[in-house]
């Protein structure tokens, strides 16, 4: 996520000692200068519209007009995915850049807009054209899905925008793993129903209160790595590699799995620390 330095209210540029611009801009407000962290939130912004279009276009578009392409659908589903990925990635690097190096006093409210479009519309537009275009779903209760995980995501952007927890942990499943892990849903092609409440759960999981590590350090680097392997993934199946399809699979289960394990083990941890406080406070009240 983007984060503002709140010591520097002038943002990230720094004024030249001379008093004047070289590049002539001095007359540009702070306000409206881009740093390199949001260079990067803007990234995750294109990659997410252009998931859009490809889905539209590789997906959507051919089934409506009656193609049997079904090589262009596996292509464009595959790359529309990958690039939900790739801003994903935008997405974690924005964040540790602006660490770094400040952003802009724009950076979270570019960060917030950025991820509605790749964690929220992109996804929502996918699940709406599984809808469609699969054979035993329902077109109109697929839409009612892709809006729950609509609105899901963007309640979570406001709410994190105005709740303050405590440091390197989020409230709610995070919606880039939350888009990843609806989509990963779908590509299991599993029958429409339990594809369906899977899908409202992970909306549920992005709303709740369970709490989630930010990825930082280790964890990050996990995280990067696992992308990675899943665009890998899915190029072997976008290209009919052999194998291609059942590594796939093993990749989106795995996805599915945690997303449903993170939460439990969350829940286990704060059942087990309220405990823990209460036997200390029932200690403490013994003569």
């Amino acid at each position: 996520m983007t984060v503002i330095d709140p010591d520097t209210k002038a943002g990230w540029v720094p004024e030249a000692e001379d008093g004047n611009d070289v590049d002539g801009t001095e007359d540009m407000p702070l306000s409206m200068r881009l740093s390199i962290a949001d260079t990067l939130t803007l990234g995750n912004a294109t990659c997410g519209f252009m998931a859009v279009y490809f889905t539209t276009t590789g997906i959507l578009i051919p089934h409506l007009t009656g193609s049997e392409e079904t090589g262009m659908a596996r292509h464009s589903a595959a790359t529309a995915v990958i690039l939900m990925l790739m801003a994903a990635i935008f997405d974690l690097f924005d964040g540790l850049v602006a660490r770094k190096l400040r952003s802009s006093p724009m950076g979270a409210e570019l960060d917030n807009l950025s991820d509605l479009i790749s964690f929220g519309l992109a996804p929502a537009y996918f699940v709406l054209v599984y809808g469609m275009v699969a054979d035993d779903a329902h077109q109109r209760v697929s839409a009612l899905a892709a809006i729950v995980v609509l609105l899901a995501v963007v309640l979570r952007l406001a709410r994190f925008s105005c709740v303050t927890l405590k440091d390197g942990m989020f409230q709610g499943m995070p919606s880039p793993f939350g888009a990843l892990t609806v989509v990963s849903i779908v590509l299991l092609e599993l029958p429409f129903v339990p594809t369906l409440l899977a899908i409202i759960g992970v909306a549920w999981l992005m709303v709740s209160r369970v709490e989630y590590p930010k990825p930082r350090g280790i964890l990050a680097v996990a995280m990067l790595s696992w992308i990675v392997a899943a665009m890998g993934l899915l190029a072997a199946w976008a290209f009919d590699a052999p194998g291609g399809q059942l590594l796939l699979q093993t990749g989106c289960a795995l996805q599915v799995v945690l997303g449903a394990v993170i939460p439990l083990f969350a829940t286990a941890r704060r059942v087990n620390t309220f405990r823990d406080n209460r036997r200390e406070a029932r200690a403490a009240q013994l003569p």
